[in-house]
């Protein structure tokens, strides 16, 4: 029997982009939470450096 090749269809978009994971203190609480995003590669910089109000 002859295999399927399933891998050769897929594209690289998958690889522009970053799953990031913050910690942010919640002011009601005073708990820790946590705030997932998926942002583009070049912008990961920019999101981890600026703070949540």
């Amino acid at each position: 029997m002859a295999k399927k090749v399933v891998a050769a269809f897929q594209t690289a978009t998958g690889k522009d982009f970053t799953k990031v994971i913050r910690m942010v203190k919640s002011a009601k609480t005073g708990a820790f939470i946590f705030k997932e995003s998926i942002i583009p590669n070049e912008a990961v910089k920019e999101f981890l450096s600026t703070a949540e109000k």
